[in-house]
């Protein structure tokens, strides 16, 4: 069932919740090392690198956030023009299971094809054992011949998805 959402740009007045959603989810789940904390609380900064999107509920609560980015090095797994990436996605554990996390990734496949893009990649963390069933879902597949490790011990899998 997907959950009635607006998928919208954020502004900086939804920068203090994304970072609150996005260091809880991935704290809370133990997906990143202490480490990585400050990036994810760093929403201003990743705004200057990317395209934030946040899904609204129908109160207008952010429920869902991520970076989409479109150009330059903040996808760390993109290897030229042609490739889009998204990062950071977090969707509230209220709302999982509704759609949210789908609808925000449906949205930056539709706005890297509108940017003229051939691919979408990304990287995920071994244990993002939900997040990977939606990739695949939507019809990522696997490149492991791209997968690294940002820090030992993190090891990243890389999924990608053609925008034709």
């Amino acid at each position: 069932m997907l959950h009635a959402v607006t998928i919208d740009r954020a502004t900086p007045a939804d920068f203090d919740r994304i970072a609150e959603l996005t260091v809880g989810v991935y704290t809370d789940e133990d997906l990143v090392s202490p480490g990585y904390v400050p990036q994810l609380a760093d929403v201003a900064g990743r705004a200057d690198r990317a395209e934030l999107l946040v899904a609204r509920d129908t109160t207008g609560r952010v429920v869902g956030s991520v970076a989409l980015v479109l150009a330059g090095d903040f996808g760390e797994v993109t290897r030229s023009a042609d490739e889009a990436a998204f990062r950071m996605l977090a969707v509230d554990g209220a709302a999982r299971g509704q759609g949210v996390g789908e609808a925000l990734v449906r949205e930056c496949l539709a706005r890297a094809r509108a940017a003229g893009k051939r691919w979408m990649v990304l990287s995920t963390g071994t244990r993002m054992t939900a997040a990977h069933r939606l990739y695949e879902r939507l019809g990522f597949t696997r490149l492991p011949e791209r997968d690294w490790t940002p820090v030992p011990g993190i090891d990243l899998r890389v999924y990608a998805l053609e925008l034709a």
